[in-house]
């Protein structure tokens, strides 16, 4: 069978995902040689535990970049599916929330909230997290066109009810953790302070609590949409269920590093009510992840993670194949 060549609008949209990793990939390789260019800390950038976090978000910032470069070719069609749904997983749900804070910061603080003169200069923000905002635009595009011609009956509905019960156990707990977790943050949001250091309630913003009530949202209902699956395949609930199940575990592996790093991002004050609510959310995450890829494999018929072939061969055509009793007279 033909591989289907990327159209214009797949190859647009991973070139502006491309150009968008560009000034953060830049900026990380000064870092890791020692520059302090765009640095008003130099002191904390130095530390151990910061170079580690640099040499981390460097890699999976070039991960975005060869993702973005493989939904443009043919051998990018062929790569095993684990290969690209995992790291974009994670990719779409970390800058996915960037995308939605962004914005609303510079609608309601204005680009003066950047220039703070803390740790790094107001340009380096800046550059950054527009650089972001565009590369998870580029990518969420190529990834859905990527998607709609690798694997059409993803964005298909269909009649379908799963045949494995333990999937409608996993989905009623996931939708009681995802309440618990969901309802803190939705508290925390709308003004709460319990489990919070007085510190950490006074530096709230509106942007922060609005985008921390959105994830909310998204992540109760990922659980939702989960069970919309179990009982017959729709779109939009593929959508969710993928989206808010990365959200929880992309944002709460994140938080976990931080901490168990205890590098200069860690929280100078006691934050125990909150990264239990962000260890929940990752193994929540993981495991709604999990139990819906288990889903699409048993919807598809194995179809998802198809065997793939060798990156440089070519098209396969009806031509090259042979009888079976070829070579064996």
């Amino acid at each position: 069978m033909d591989v289907p060549q990327a159209g214009i609008g797949r190859i647009t949209a991973a070139a502006v995902a491309m150009a968008a990793t560009l000034p953060y990939l830049t900026i990380k390789i000064f870092w890791l040689t020692g520059s302090t260019v765009g640095v008003l800390d130099p002191a904390a950038m130095a530390s151990g535990a910061m170079v580690g976090l640099n040499a981390m978000t460097f890699g999976m910032d070039l991960v975005g970049l060869c993702l973005a470069l493989a939904f443009t070719t043919r051998w990018g069609m062929r790569l095993p599916a684990w290969l690209v749904l995992l790291p974009i997983w994670v990719g779409i749900a970390l800058l996915a929330q960037i995308l939605t804070a962004l914005p609303l910061t510079l609608l309601l603080q204005g680009p003066g909230v950047f220039f703070t003169g803390d740790t790094l200069e107001g340009w380096v923000y800046l550059a950054v997290y527009g650089g972001f905002s565009l590369q998870g635009m580029g990518l969420t595009v190529a990834f859905a066109l990527y998607t709609r011609d690798r694997w059409p009956w993803v964005l298909r509905p269909a009649a379908v009810r799963t045949s494995v019960p333990f999937q409608h156990v996993v989905g009623r707990g996931s939708l009681l953790v995802t309440l618990i977790v969901g309802g803190a943050n939705l508290y925390w949001a709308f003004g709460g302070t319990a489990g919070l250091d007085p510190a950490v309630a006074a530096a709230r913003t509106v942007p922060g609590s609005i985008t921390q009530a959105l994830g909310a949202v998204l992540v109760i209902g990922a659980a939702i949409a989960y069970l919309r699956l179990l009982g017959g395949h729709a779109p939009w609930a593929v959508v969710v269920a993928w989206l808010g199940s990365g959200h929880l575990f992309a944002w709460g592996l994140y938080t976990m590093i931080v901490v168990v790093t205890a590098g200069p991002l860690a929280p100078k004050v006691p934050m125990v009510a909150t990264n239990l609510v962000e260890l929940f959310s990752m193994l929540t995450g993981l495991v709604l992840g999990l139990a819906g890829t288990f889903l699409l494999i048993e919807r598809s018929g194995g179809g998802v993670v198809e065997a793939a072939q060798d990156p440089l061969e070519g098209p396969q055509r009806e031509g090259d194949r042979q009888p079976a009793d070829s070579g064996h007279r």
